[in-house]
């Protein structure tokens, strides 16, 4: 295939997540061309609308294929109120609020984002005095070297947008498919409208790091469909 004619595929992560958790993911050079899109910092008390628009700015191809996660998942959906895309792949995310767990819908009605400790979030090295056990420092300096954003800043607005997220006048393409683990601890998989969705058994809200040979072996068969089908291998 010319490369004017590959596909063109942009990957968002996750919420302060480097776009680095994609780089174990492989796609076919001679079919698709794979960009990275990463985390700006807020400007001031930015809207989402703001800010997706501003992201959308590494976006330099028409009709591209948007691969988003978590929050990233959320970003490319409000992208779509802007640009036509040829396929939405959401992975480990939510399409409307009402999926949400009731922890945060708790803590959207009583505002406790405004109270998050984002600070420790942003000095990893305090953190790491309070990860007892090997798996959870195992867990920690995976997070420690796909954490791209750990700016108070952007850690106060990100949570912010994520809990308050409605997800208005949004019509998600017909050519949307979703991926999510059925042991996922930020986003449950009993809240989720399974329509359209792959589920991953035993895979984590981290899936996309640890079960990245599942997407090397289905992705290429995801993205050359238009509509969900049951034939990629759980």
């Amino acid at each position: 295939m010319s490369e004017m004619n590959k596909c063109h595929v942009y990957f968002m992560p996750g919420l302060a997540a480097s776009s680095k958790i994609f780089e174990h993911i492989k796609l076919s050079d001679s079919e698709y061309e794979l960009h990275y899109l990463d985390w700006k910092l807020p400007d001031g008390d930015e809207s989402l609308e703001s800010y997706v628009k501003r992201m959308l700015l590494d976006v330099k191809h028409e009709n591209p294929i948007l691969v988003g996660v978590s929050f990233g998942g959320i970003i490319i959906q409000e992208m779509t109120k802007y640009i036509s895309v040829q396929q939405l792949i959401i992975i480990s995310s939510v399409c409307s609020s009402k999926e949400f767990p009731t922890r945060m819908h708790f803590a959207k009605n009583w505002k406790l984002y405004k109270i998050f400790p984002t600070t420790l979030f942003s000095n990893f090295e305090y953190l790491k005095h309070f990860m007892l056990g090997r798996h959870l420092k195992k867990r920690f300096e995976m997070y420690k070297m796909y954490m791209f954003m750990n700016d108070k800043k952007y850690l106060d607005w990100a949570f912010k947008n994520v809990i308050n997220w409605e997800a208005h006048n949004l019509i998600l393409p017909e050519n949307t498919i979703r991926i999510h683990g059925e042991n996922d601890e930020v986003f449950p998989i009993q809240y989720i409208d399974q329509t359209n969705c792959y589920i991953i058994p035993k895979a984590t809200h981290a899936m996309i790091v640890y079960k990245y040979k599942w997407f090397n072996q289905n992705l290429p068969i995801i993205l050359k469909q238009t509509k969900y089908e049951k034939s990629a291998n759980a």
